[in-house]
Parts: structure tokens; C-alpha cells; sequence
């Protein structure tokens, strides 16, 4: 039985090759996403591991908790403290961190490092060990900065050049005095580091005469575990110590959370794709058993048991699998090191080797044999029930009428319990609803699967007006998609599940970027939202610059600052009471928008919370322990752009140590103008730092987002549609060798070979028209079921179904025929008719 099993492999092997490739695929995916995200792993925590080389324990600020109705402000760490940790026993050294968002232009006046990653720190005397100089010398005074190596390649800096730079705001002119090397993995990622002298980088930071890290680092023969006992007996009760082991573990560790999420993202369409080739799998060996039938009839006949028939399949199917893992394992080490060269020509990833794991590779071996066995299990099981009798007899060719209704029973409950699941979950909270909808997701498209060949009927006989246009072929077309219906469900299923996930996420993606054009529209009166570009704040200074620039109507700061009310922590926004009302345009619940003095207006759902309403009086506990009773005016609805208390800046700004804006919303004399930008971007002194935007550009930065995850999906969901094709040409290749005898007749009574040609390819349209169909119909249902969901956050999102995506997608689905038929039907129509007519 073992040599029949690898003899009927080498025997048809181009029966296979589609499922080899199917297999393959998958396998490839999988073992590409390990390796590409094992590789950056090792290489961002080895890099890691370098920034504390010169680090052996650390003291920090402890985090700002508050309790009662005190909040806590968070410590700093003072010049006394950093003389007492050098002197401690067992230091070598001490060196006092500053650190904060920097940004720099480029020669043409662009940010670099993606705003998020540029920043800024200082260099400790005159040769600091973080900062190994490749040129230059050390910065001294509020005229020199240095820039690290990559920054200085990438914008073709060098020492002498003057270079713009800002910090929260004003932009600043230095000198690049030197150039230096680093490990830091921002700089890795892309970003940039700046670095100016300890006393102008606390000016500049707002930190003067502190420090946010004391690193210390033990002398010869003390452990970082014996320094740390020394320095804790001199640490007050606010600042923690933790050893450079301690730091560089947390930050691996932080580091393998990312890239697992990277990961399991990756293989979540690695799994898509083996499940799509699941069903080609299943198809090919039953096609292929159903084709040996007699042989294994007669096998059993002579003494073969069930078990020893099913395991030959089985045997076929190990082979087909070992060979495909193996082949799709080298091939994905080939996708990994491709990624690995992509992200690192970008700058976005440190040096370091390709990492091929023993997981990895006992991984992909494990799910290519794995999956194909599991495949062909059930076809192996099938043809070993058949009575040898029934089998020479043929009697065994068409579905009993039992295990007709038993399936599609089967098939009405899953759809059933699949149904009644999503949609119990669009009422729940979008939190918990996220396990019953996966859950009802999954059972609604096994059901519909375990339903397709009932389904096939009815709708490929809708088809047939269509169909009859184009003669005997088309008819013969149409009985041939119905004629094994099992085969044609699981052939439409792979078509129909790509499409499923990618019509859903189309639908969702274009209902979210209306919802989010709408929020902008209709919470803002504003024409410009000024902002930094990496979300940092902005200096109070730009306000003014702002206020006083031509063609300014109106103008307000949005700040935040932290308090304690009811004994609960809550952020108050402070905003210009007299300009508010211009700037936004909120839906009053609740007495009326007046900020002002003690007067404050608060969002619904922090009124309810608090069970305030207009009238309400309040005691606030501000950040530097005084108090103040404030009466809520009004009660306006949330917005995904406006929430939380507001109150008048003029009432807040006395309580703060170092405000700062979050924003400056603007609105213009002559609204929103290329001139008016202009205008502003000159008031604020062409910051390559600052943002000015307009309504579009809000909605068009955040829907960039969704824009780009889209596409990125749509680009790994490609591997299920590629995977479904060569299921479609893999069952058309089969069905036309057995369905050779039949085609020779065709031809012998008159049918030319472009009537075969035509019948074959009008086959794989109906099949895949009929798969495009049911996943777009999922797929809108899905989308809404999602949308529901997202209806509960956001109150302007509204379904929108994109139809001319979603008739892209079915012409999609038809190209998918067309091609997948061309080279099934060329094979027929050169099959000679007196051959085919004697084959059995």
C-alpha cells in the first residue's frame, strides 16, 4: 500500500502541482512572517542591550499618583541628588538626563524623523560615553547643537552647517558643531536625536536645573545589584532605582510584545490563506480518489482494508505536504530576508543577521504536512466506506438523499447560530462584543459553506437567460456548474471567503471616512487647527503669535491640565470664553455655552457621571493644591473632537507651573484661503514642527490611516484570492480529464473546439461569479454588523456601501474565471476526440 500510495503521487503529479502551490503559499507566509519578525526582534533588543552598556542603575522620578483630593505633581530630580548618587559607594560615574521632542528640518525645510521619533537630549561634558564623536566637538551654549550620523547622511548635514530646529514652538537657528554615533532605536526606527550642552538643554525643556534620569555606573568589582542597595539608602521617598539589567529586560520585552502583535496580525492572513487552500486540497484528492475508484475497489477486493486504503491517501497527501512545507519554508526565509532588506533600505531598522529558528522551521514543516493531511483525511475515509461492489458498479457517484438533508440541515443550523449571534453582539458594548461576533463571523461562514451546494443551484440558474445567448456552450456551461455541486461549493468558497473579509473591510473603511468627514464638519466652526506634528504641546508663546496676525478673527488655545474632583482624577480644558463659541459648533443638552470666570460647560457624559446638571456647583482641587467652586453653565454633547470640562483659560493659567497649549483652533476673516495659511505659516515662523490645518486635512490625516490599513490588507488578503485561483484552475484542469470521454462525443457530433473552449471558460465564470456573489453578500453584512458597533463610538457614522467597489470586486471575480480557465480549456479543446472517446 505504501508503494501504490508514492506511485500515485509521481503519477500525477501535475494533478498536484496546483495543490503543492496551494500549500506552498501558505506555508511560505507563515514562515516568512516568523522569520522576518524574529529577525527584528533580535535586532531591535541587541541594539537595545548596547543603549545600557553605560548604564548600571538608573534613578527615575516615581509616577505622579494622586490620591484624595490632592494631585500629586511629579517629581524632579535636582543637582544635589545627582552629587550624592557620584559620591555613593561603588560609582564610577554619574550623568543627569534630559531628554524632549526636537525637531529638525531638513535643507529644504521638511521634518525629519516622522515628527513621533525626533528628539532631543544632552551631552554631558565635554566626551560623554553615550555619545561616541565621529567629528567635531562638544556643544556648548544655545548657538551649537550636535545631530547623530544618520540624520546627518540622510540630510546631507555636516559640522559647520547651520541647521532649523524646533522645540515646542519658536524655531531655533544652532550651529552643528559635531556629529556622533548611536544605539538609540529611535534613531534605528528613522528618527532623529539632537543634542545641546545640560544647561541649554534643561532651558529648552523646560526643566531648569533638573534632570528626568540619573544614570549611574558602578566602579570595577561592584554589581548592579550592590550599587543599587547603596543608592536606595539615599533616595527620597519620590524617586525609584531600577539596574540597567532590569531596563534593557523591560525594554526586550516591550520589544517582543510589538513584534508579537506584528506577528500574530501576519499570521492571521497566513491562516486565511492555508484555510482558502484548505478547500483546494480537499477538492483535489477527492477528485483524484474518485477517479481511482476502481482501482481501489479492486484493491479491497483483494484483501485491502479501510484503514490500509485510507491510509495510502493519507500516505499521497504526507508526500504532497512534505514537499510543499519544505518549498514554501525556503521560499519564505527568501520573503523574510526581502522584508529584513526592504525596512532596513528605509532606515527603519538596526543591522543585524537573519534569524532562522528551529521554531520556524519545525512550524512551517508541522503546517504544510499538517494541513494537507487533515484535508484528505475526509476523501481518504469517504472512498474507504464504499463497498467494493458499489464501487466497480459506480454506484457511489452521486450524494445519497441522507446525507443530502443531513448536510444541509447541518449547514441551516450553523447559518442559523451564526446569525442569531452577530446579531445579538451589534447590541452589546463594542468591548465585549468583539469574542460573539468573531464567534458568530465564523459559524455564519461555515454555515453558508456547509449550505453552498444547495445555494448553487438556484443561483447559477439564474444565470441561464444570460448563458443561453451563447448557444450549446453556454448550456452545457450552466449543467456542468450543477452537475457535482459539492465540488462547486468548494471551489466558489475559496473565491467566496477572500472577498467576504475584503468587502467587509471596504465597506466598513468608507463608512468610517464619512463618519470622519462629518465629525470635522460639524464640530469646528474653526478654519485652521494648529497643532505639532508628533502631538506634542505647544508653546503659550505661538498663541500670541497666532492672535496677532493678519486676517485673524478669532482664535483660542486648547490646554490641558489634571485635577481631583469628587476624589476622582479629571482633566480640565482650558479655552478663550469670550472666542469658543465662534470656533465650535457643539449641540447644547442643558442650559446654555457660557465659559467664563467660574462658569464652566462639561460634555454629557462626564455630567452624568458626576450626576450634574445646568446649575450644578463643584469644588476642583487644581494641580498646585488650591481649590475653587465652579458652577456647570451647560451641558453640550460630546463629539469625538470636543469632550471633558472646559473652562476659561484666564481661570486655569494662575494654577499652572508650565502651560501649554494642545492646540490653537483659528478661524479667519476670509475663511479658509491658500492665502490665509500662508499667513499663519509665516506668524508661526515656517515651523517645520507645526501643523496648520483645515477641516479636509484633519479628516484626511485621520483617514490616512484607515486608508493605509486598508490597502496594506487588501495587499495580504491578495494571497487568499491568488490561492482561490489555482483552486479554480485546479478543479477545471480535473474536471476536464474526467470529463474526457464526455468532451470526445462533444466534439465527435459537431461541438468545435471553440464551443469546448468557450463551454469551459463560461464554466469557471459561473463557478466564480457564483463564489463573488455569496462573499460580497457576506461581506456587506458584515460590514454593517461592524458598523454597528462603531455606531455605539462614534455618533456620525452612518453605513455607506460603496457600490463601485463592490461591482469592481464581482468584475473582479469574473477576471478571476476568465483567467483561471485558460489554460483548462485550451487543454480540452486540444484533446484528440477519438482518444478521449475510448478513455474510461
Amino acid at each position: 500500500m505504501f508503494r501504490t500510495a508514492l506511485r500515485n503521487v509521481l503519477a500525477h503529479k501535475a494533478r498536484l502541482l496546483m495543490t503543492v502551490l496551494a500549500v506552498m503559499l501558505g506555508v511560505a507566509f507563515v514562515s516568512g512572517t516568523l522569520v522576518f519578525t524574529n529577525t527584528i526582534s533580535e535586532a531591535y533588543q541587541k541594539s537595545s542591550a548596547k543603549g545600557f552598556d553605560q548604564v548600571d542603575v538608573a534613578l527615575q522620578p516615581d509616577r505622579s499618583r494622586s490620591t484624595g483630593d490632592k494631585v500629586r505633581a511629579r517629581p524632579e530630580l535636582k543637582q544635589a541628588l545627582l552629587d550624592k548618587a557620584a559620591k555613593t559607594p561603588g560609582a564610577e560615574t554619574a550623568i543627569g538626563v534630559v531628554n524632549g521632542f526636537t525637531a529638525i528640518a531638513d535643507k529644504d525645510g521638511k521634518l525629519i524623523g516622522g515628527g513621533f521619533r525626533s528628539q532631543g537630549g544632552n551631552y554631558w561634558g565635554t566626551d560623554d560615553p553615550r555619545y561616541p564623536l565621529v567629528g567635531g566637538h562638544a556643544p556648548k551654549g544655545d548657538n551649537e547643537v550636535l545631530v547623530d550620523s544618520e540624520t546627518a547622511r540622510r540630510a546631507g548635514y555636516r559640522v559647520g552647517d547651520t541647521v532649523r530646529i524646533s522645540i515646542d514652538g519658536p524655531v531655533l537657528t544652532p550651529e552643528i558643531v559635531g556629529i556622533f554615533t548611536t544605539d538609540d532605536g529611535n534613531v534605528a526606527a528613522g528618527g532623529s536625536l539632537a543634542l545641546f550642552d545640560t544647561a541649554t538643554a534643561q532651558q529648552l525643556f523646560h526643566k531648569p536645573g533638573a534632570y528626568d534620569e540619573i544614570d549611574v555606573k558602578a566602579a570595577s568589582g561592584t554589581s548592579q545589584t550592590a550599587l543599587r542597595t547603596e543608592l536606595d539608602k539615599i533616595l527620597p521617598a519620590d524617586v525609584t532605582s531600577t539596574t540597567g539589567k532590569q531596563l534593557a529586560d523591560e525594554q526586550a520585552r516591550q520589544i517582543a510584545d510589538a513584534t508579537s502583535s506584528l506577528r500574530t496580525f501576519l499570521l492571521v492572513f497566513a491562516g486565511i490563506a492555508l484555510f482558502v487552500g484548505t478547500f483546494i486540497i480537499a477538492n483535489t484528492f477527492t477528485m483524484l480518489v474518485a477517479q481511482r475508484t476502481k482501482e481501489l475497489a479492486l484493491m479491497r477486493a483483494v484483501g485491502a482494508s479501510r484503514r490500509q486504503v485510507t491510509r495510502s491517501v493519507l500516505i499521497e497527501a504526507f508526500a504532497v505536504g512534505a514537499v510543499a512545507a519544505v518549498v514554501g519554508l525556503v521560499a519564505g526565509i527568501g520573503i523574510g530576508a526581502a522584508l529584513r532588506s526592504l525596512v532596513s533600505g528605509l532606515g527603519t531598522m538596526p543591522d543585524g543577521p537573519l534569524v532562522i529558528s528551529p521554531g520556524t522551521v519545525v512550524a512551517a514543516l508541522a503546517v504544510g504536512i499538517l494541513i494537507t493531511m487533515l484535508a484528505a483525511w475526509l476523501p481518504g475515509r469517504r472512498a474507504a466506506r464504499i463497498p467494493p461492489v458499489a464501487a466497480m458498479n459506480s454506484v457511489h457517484a452521486q450524494a445519497t438523499t441522507r446525507s443530502l438533508v443531513l448536510r444541509n440541515t447541518l449547514g441551516a443550523l450553523l447559518t442559523s447560530a451564526g446569525l442569531v449571534t452577530v446579531l445579538y453582539a451589534t447590541t452589546m458594548d463594542a468591548t465585549d462584543a468583539q469574542a460573539p461576533m468573531g464567534l458568530g463571523a465564523g459559524l455564519l461562514v461555515l454555515g453558508v459553506f456547509v449550505l453552498t451546494p444547495l445555494l448553487s443551484r438556484p443561483l447559477i440558474a439564474a444565470t441561464a437567460p444570460v448563458l443561453r445567448v451563447f448557444g450549446v456552450a453556454g448550456k452545457l456551461a450552466r449543467q456542468n456548474s450543477v452537475r457535482n455541486p459539492r465540488r462547486t461549493a468548494a471551489t466558489a468558497s475559496a473565491l467566496m471567503i477572500g472577498l467576504t473579509l475584503i468587502t467587509a473591510l471596504t465597506v466598513v473603511a468608507g463608512s468610517l471616512g464619512n463618519a470622519i468627514d462629518k465629525m470635522a464638519a460639524s464640530a469646528l466652526k474653526a478654519d485652521y487647527v494648529v497643532s505639532m506634528a508628533n502631538g506634542n504641546n505647544l508653546s503659550p508663546d505661538l498663541e500670541q503669535a497666532v492672535k496677532s496676525a493678519d486676517g485673524v478673527a478669532a482664535s483660542s488655545p486648547l490646554r490641558n491640565a489634571p485635577s481631583r474632583i469628587d476624589g476622582k482624577t479629571e482633566f480640565l480644558t482650558s479655552v478663550d470664553g469670550s472666542t469658543i463659541g465662534e470656533l465650535t459648533h457643539l449641540t447644547v443638552d442643558d442650559g446654555t455655552f457660557a465659559v467664563g470666570g467660574t462658569r464652566i460647560v462639561v460634555d454629557d457624559r462626564t455630567a452624568e457621571d458626576h450626576h450634574w446638571s445646568a446649575g450644578s456647583r463643584f469644588t476642583v482641587n487644581y494641580e498646585d493644591g488650591k481649590q475653587q467652586q465652579l458652577t456647570v453653565a451647560g451641558v453640550y454633547q460630546e463629539t469625538e473632537i470636543m469632550r471633558g470640562i472646559m473652562v476659561d483659560t484666564a481661570t486655569l493659567a494662575p494654577h499652572q507651573s508650565n502651560p501649554s497649549d494642545m492646540q490653537i483652533m483659528v478661524k479667519m476673516s476670509g475663511g479658509a484661503t491658500d492665502s490665509a495659511r500662508s499667513t499663519l505659516v509665516k506668524a508661526l515662523g515656517d515651523n517645520p514642527a507645526i501643523k496648520i490645518q483645515d477641516k479636509k486635512d484633519i479628516s484626511d490625516s485621520i483617514g490616512q490611516v484607515f486608508t493605509t490599513v486598508l490597502n496594506m490588507l487588501y495587499g495580504l488578503l491578495a494571497m487568499a484570492v491568488i490561492v482561490a485561483v489555482l483552486g479554480v484552475i485546479n478543479t477545471l484542469a480535473m474536471s476536464v480529464f474526467e470529463r474526457s470521454q464526455e468532451i470526445g462525443m462533444l466534439r465527435a457530433i459537431g461541438l468545435d473546439r471553440k464551443g469546448i473552449k468557450r463551454m469551459v471558460r463560461l464554466e469557471s465564470l459561473v463557478i466564480s461569479l457564483f463564489g463573488g456573489v455569496l462573499g460580497i453578500g457576506l461581506g456587506v453584512f458584515f460590514g454593517w454588523a461592524a458598523g454597528r458597533l462603531l455606531g455605539t463610538k462614534m455618533t456620525t457614522f452612518e453605513l455607506i456601501l460603496p457600490w463601485d467597489r463592490m461591482a469592481l470586486f464581482l468584475a473582479l471575480a469574473a477576471v478571476v474565471g476568465v483567467l483561471a480557465a485558460l489554460w483548462p480549456a485550451r487543454r480540452a479543446a486540444r484533446l484528440n476526440m477519438l482518444t478521449a472517446i475510448k478513455s474510461e
